[in-house]
């Protein structure tokens, strides 16, 4: 009797961790009985109705692949969703290959794409997710971290820790911008555990449909004024991607050659965030006759292949298990989680946006004590600022009086 097949894919963008997701399944599916094939580059051959990019995979490949980092499958944002016909090759090539089940680890994106197979194969495919980004940004139980975001979390503070000193030994500014689309998670994350100066993430805007870039930028100028005030030339502000998607389309517009990936979504890494950010930040200063040096210091790519911290490595394997034994229970459709140290899984209907139809995006809440800690140790302007004797003391580092400074800045306390 020939054994069923389990397909792994990949898709989005790497995060560390997945391939103790690839070797966790692949080792528990040959025990069990299955053969595992994995797919290269997502959803991307099978998308064209190519089913030559495979490879089996076997205990003996994948026993040690779990400590490294990047995938063995490589990745690849190709949509299997983007239009009926794509949907349905997607569907042809993976029964043409033989395959029961098939685990996607991804995001949001690779899960929504996972969720119309399941829908279109109605159970003759078993399909499970398994859930990773760095960004941290899926709505996972009890509040649990995606995979790869502890690991992205402590390389991203390892780098600010170093601007930090080199911000020090030199006397001037970085702004760090760090990945996340949609949520601060990381910017926030990187920014507290390396005790940056401050950190400025899209979820602090909420209740405006866009950002205005003279606020972050003000934001950031506050606290070079603040820090000054305190007799200190230097400072690392961390700034999540994500703002860029939240500017004013008008202002998107102005950056030339912006393309959008399958998804449709801005490639942000496009948009030179960080050069525009900083000229504004530079002529605030000028502005207000501050001779500083800030250089701007992108953080994201040096991340997502990084070698997975023991965290991320523990997680991956159980997750890649969990994986295999809800699809040989008969399970389908559903996101692969740990809530109390238990595999549960998190139907796909459980986690779209009603509205949308596509997965909810997890933010960060600013209610909590979390982002309190957070907050309370930057050095941001703060309502207190603006009274006496503090607003004298702040405003003496600028041309302009403490009436003017205060209502120039008062705004974004």
């Amino acid at each position: 009797m020939t054994a069923e097949t389990l397909a792994i894919l990949v898709g989005g963008g790497p995060a560390p961790g997945i391939n103790g997701v690839i070797a966790s399944a692949t080792i528990e599916a040959i025990n069990s009985g299955l053969r595992v094939i994995g797919l290269y580059d997502g959803y991307r051959h099978i998308a064209d109705g190519d089913t030559n990019q495979t490879v089996d995979l076997t205990i003996d490949t994948v026993s040690r692949i779990h400590t490294t980092g990047g995938s063995i499958l490589r990745t690849s944002r190709t949509n299997p969703g983007k239009d009926d016909a794509t949907l349905e090759r997607c569907v042809r090539s993976l029964m043409q290959l033989g395959v029961r089940y098939l685990i996607a680890i991804g995001g949001d994106d690779t899960t929504y794409g996972a969720a119309q197979i399941a829908a279109r194969t109605q159970g003759r495919l078993g399909v499970a997710t398994v859930p990773k980004t760095i960004d941290n940004d899926l709505p996972l139980p009890e509040g649990a971290p995606t995979f790869g975001f502890e690991t992205a979390r402590s390389v991203g503070t390892t780098i600010v820790e170093n601007l930090m000193e080199d911000a020090r030994t030199t006397s001037r500014w970085y702004l760090a911008i760090t990945m996340g689309r949609k949520s601060g998670a990381l910017a926030l994350g990187v920014c507290k555990a390396a005790g940056a100066t401050l950190a400025v993430i899209p979820e602090e805007f909420a209740g405006h449909e866009t950002i205005d870039l003279d606020h972050v930028v003000d934001i950031i100028v506050g606290g070079i004024v603040k820090r000054r005030a305190s007799g200190h030339d230097d400072g690392v502000a961390v700034i999540a991607e994500g703002i860029v998607e939240r500017l004013d389309p008008a202002r998107l517009a102005s950056f030339e050659g912006v393309a959008r990936d399958a998804y449709g979504h801005v490639r942000i890494a496009d948009i030179p965030f960080g050069i525009v950010l900083r000229e504004a930040v530079r002529a605030r200063l000028e502005e207000l006759e501050l001779d500083t040096t800030v250089v701007t210091k992108d953080i994201g790519y040096e991340l997502r292949c990084a070698k997975p911290v023991s965290f991320d490595v523990d997680y991956t394997r159980t997750l890649g298990y969990g994986a295999v034994k809800y699809l040989l229970g008969g399970g389908s459709g559903a996101l692969i989680a740990l809530s109390g140290g238990r595999v549960t899984p998190v139907t796909l209907d459980e986690l779209r946006d009603p509205d949308t139809g596509r997965v909810r995006v997890r933010l960060v809440d600013v209610t909590t004590e979390s982002y309190d800690v957070a907050r309370s140790y930057m050095i941001r302007l703060e309502p207190e600022d603006f009274t006496e004797p503090r607003l004298s003391r702040l405003s003496a580092q600028t041309p302009l009086s403490p009436e003017a400074f205060a209502k120039r800045f008062s705004r974004i306390a």
